[in-house]
């Protein structure tokens, strides 16, 4: 059960107002782990980075609450997943790399193998040039051909 209350204001923000009635502004949901267990974890956070709430299970909260909450983070999280790698330019880098991901195919550079991380259980980010977090939930999970290529900088 909670004990605050969650809503958007005319500007589509998120307003929390807590157990003791007060209004909080411009309040921004921040997971704890957003790759290792996205649904466990989570904090309401005020414009100045203070903890004004957490939630120990986004399934814990009312559909209503959660459903802007999601559409919150969905908004500010962007990490594709990868699901297939095409090709790669040359297996030196930087690299130029041709990827299929949930949302389509696109190219990212990679500059060098230490933008490639592992991350609990077999998980892995790739960063590009740009500061761009692409996903491989399972490595093992790729076709083949990606296994091949994603071995070469590994």
């Amino acid at each position: 059960m909670i004990d605050w209350q969650l809503e958007r204001n005319a500007f589509g923000r998120l307003e929390l107002t807590d157990a003791a009635g007060e209004r909080h502004e411009n309040v921004v949901p921040v997971r704890a782990f957003p790759i290792a267990a996205p649904e466990d974890g989570l904090s309401l956070v005020s414009q100045d980075g203070h903890e004004l709430a957490w939630v120990d299970r986004l399934g814990d909260l009312p559909p209503t609450v959660r459903e802007m909450v999601e559409t919150e983070l969905g908004s500010r999280e962007f990490v594709p997943e990868i699901r297939r790698l095409i090709s790669v330019s040359t297996f030196a880098t930087p690299s130029t790399w041709t990827v299929e991901t949930d949302r389509g195919e696109t190219q990212f550079i990679l500059r060098g193998e230490e933008d490639i991380r592992r991350l609990a259980g077999s998980t892995m980010l790739i960063a590009d040039s740009h500061g761009i977090q692409f996903l491989i939930r399972d490595p093992q999970a790729l076709d083949r051909h990606s296994r091949r290529l994603l071995d070469r900088f590994l």
